[in-house]
């Protein structure tokens, strides 16, 4: 699902760069990534699988490869309705992105563990 920022229902930042936002909605169950020109919808299980994918691309490998081979990498997650064609340059501003909103929710976890405990 394709989403626009102009819901209706109350989306909390989780974390933010100057290419992308990562928004958590409490009363869906789900984040929405705000990337690479589309606002995308994710449970947890595909967050984590976008995640892992993003993670596996080597780029130094691909910025050291001298052949002539396009400089954009295609990110498809079974099971989700989304997928990115992104250059090295948008793919390492995902993975940050990406890195920031897992900070974020580990130390919302942490926090909420020790209030509450």
């Amino acid at each position: 699902m394709i989403a626009t920022l102009t819901q209706t229902t109350p989306w909390t930042d989780v974390f933010k760069t100057t290419k992308g936002a990562v928004y958590q909605s409490d009363e869906e169950r789900c984040w929405y990534v705000d990337f690479a020109g589309k606002v995308a919808k994710f449970d947890h299980r595909c967050l984590l699988k976008l995640r892992k994918a993003v993670y596996h691309i080597d780029i130094e490998q691909a910025l050291l490869n001298t052949t002539k081979d396009p400089d954009v990498e295609i990110i498809f997650i079974c099971a989700c309705d989304h997928c990115y064609v992104l250059t090295l340059v948008q793919i390492i501003a995902l993975k940050e992105l990406l890195e920031g909103t897992f900070v974020m929710l580990e130390l919302n976890h942490i926090l909420h563990d020790k209030l509450y405990a």
